[in-house]
């Protein structure tokens, strides 16, 4: 006796609204997507340094949601009590910070790094000539529009 094929019963109707909707997925995914990003190559040296004040130089470099800045402050420099809404962390490449945060006098010295949360007022005092290394997350709009004027004193 020869053996009947059967086929399973598929609605084509199904099959065809399955593939219409990863079809609509597949374009909804991509048309929301943002676009690849292209990588950047900076090297410090090709960024002018921007004099905010005597004792206060900074070089930035801006990504799609992040901020690395290179900050030179001079012994004595001041940065003003001030608060953002951007996440910072303070690498210190060379010299020493002290910061007035969260209630306490933190010293940030060379090979250090401080997490300061998104609105937390803070202060720093250059206790020797310094090199820091500012990231932010988000970019700091004000830096790159050049409205910080806090950091453009005489001190």
């Amino acid at each position: 006796m020869a053996k009947k094929k059967v086929k399973a019963k598929t609605s084509r109707g199904a099959k065809t609204k399955a593939s219409k909707s990863h079809s609509r997925a597949r374009r909804a995914v991509t048309k929301h997507s943002a676009p690849k990003a292209k990588h950047q190559y900076v090297p410090w040296h090709t960024i002018a340094l921007e004099e905010l004040n005597p004792l206060l130089q900074r070089q930035f470099v801006v990504g799609q949601e992040i901020m690395v800045a290179r900050v030179l402050l001079k012994k004595g420099c001041i940065v003003p009590e001030h608060s953002h809404h951007n996440e910072q962390l303070t690498y210190i490449l060379d010299g020493a910070l002290k910061f007035w945060i969260g209630g306490e006098e933190i010293v940030v010295h060379s090979g250090e790094v401080l997490c300061i949360p998104a609105h937390m007022p803070h202060k720093a005092e250059a206790l020797e000539d310094t090199v820091d290394l500012d990231v932010f997350n988000p970019p700091r709009a004000d830096w790159i529009n050049k409205t910080d004027q806090y950091l453009r004193g005489t001190k």
